[in-house]
């Protein structure tokens, strides 16, 4: 890695909130260091495209508590072509950019990596609400989404116990049930479902809301993972089996919007100074992650290559804790 000058920061995928915060980190923490910072507009297709300005303190002023992303973000087929990839390098030249700060998911990493491959410097910070990369215990977001959920949850129990009624929620987190499993237990479900967890709809759901109308409960909640779907036909089933009125409520873009946490504000701002010191120190190609509690920078192939589980034991206290 030769002399750093110039830093690239972009946001690519889903827009989750703290990723101002993790921005303005990288743009300060670059600024302080004496490095040219480039921001680019709408991820990928804004490299491919010149979308990029040179950014100042000002740039990044009073967006640490702002929801979604200044620089914007969007997917880009093109960008996944061997011209595309050539054309955001050509773009890179131009604006002679050392290196490239991708905040984003697994997806935003496997494009980090195709141009680390073409001789980018890169470094991948994890921003998504799903809790979902594989290499990381925390992702930037994922607590502003369970608290916007848990919030949710609480109304929607209010409405549940005036009309005595159950309650099935969709919650976001593509194919991982972190956000469910979660809510789930903060929110005293009767039952969660999870892709990672298989489950039988007459044992799982339907027995723990009839054993809890038993002994007396007026309301009844469902946190379903949006990676197993089906809220309005399991609303449905429940209802015919059990004669509980039953409504499904589908969460959907609300959990990614909202001004984030104490939490994502604070981790998003260590995170992204991290990234700059670990160029400065001179590695790059490195995914940002959290490990043991700790802060930790890891070979981007290592930290694509990893698979991460859903803890059981969080199922379990879910289980126990909804009798």
């Amino acid at each position: 890695m030769g002399e750093l000058k110039s830093i690239g920061v972009l946001t690519s995928g889903g827009d989750a909130p703290g990723m101002n915060a993790t921005l303005r980190a990288v743009v300060r923490t670059g600024i302080y260091y004496g490095y040219k910072m480039l921001g680019i507009h709408k991820g990928y297709d804004g490299l491919m495209h010149g979308d990029i300005e040179e950014m100042s303190l000002r740039s990044v002023g009073d967006i640490i508590q702002r929801g979604g992303t200044i620089l914007q973000t969007a997917r880009s087929a093109e960008f996944a072509t061997d011209a595309g990839m050539e054309k955001a390098m050509n773009i890179a030249n131009v604006y002679e950019m050392d290196s490239l700060v991708v905040i984003g998911g697994d997806g935003s990493y496997r494009g980090a990596k195709d141009l680390a491959a073409r001789g980018m410097n890169v470094i991948g910070l994890p921003g998504t609400i799903d809790n979902d990369i594989s290499c990381t215990e925390y992702t930037i977001g994922y607590d502003t989404a369970m608290n916007t959920v848990l919030d949710a949850i609480d109304k929607i129990r209010d409405t549940s116990y005036s009309h005595e009624r159950c309650s099935v929620l969709e919650v976001m987190g593509r194919k991982a049930g972190w956000i469910a499993i979660n809510c789930g237990i903060a929110g005293g479900a009767e039952a969660v479902v999870l892709p990672e967890n298989p489950f039988d709809i007459d044992q799982d759901i339907i027995k723990p809301i009839i054993d809890g109308r038993n002994r007396g409960k007026k309301h009844y909640l469902v946190i379903l993972a949006e990676g197993v779907g089906g809220a309005v036909e399991i609303a449905k089933y429940i209802e015919e089996k059990t004669d509980i009125v039953t409504r499904a409520t589908i969460l959907g873009y609300i959990q990614r919007g909202g001004s984030p946490s104490l939490m994502d504000r604070v981790m998003g701002s260590r995170m992204g100074a991290f990234a700059v010191e670990t160029l400065r120190a001179g590695r790059s190609n490195r995914i940002i992650a959290v490990q043991g509690g700790k802060i930790v920078d890891l070979d981007i192939t290592e930290a694509l290559n990893m698979k991460k589980g859903m803890d059981m034991e969080l199922v379990e206290l879910s289980r126990i804790l909804a009798m």
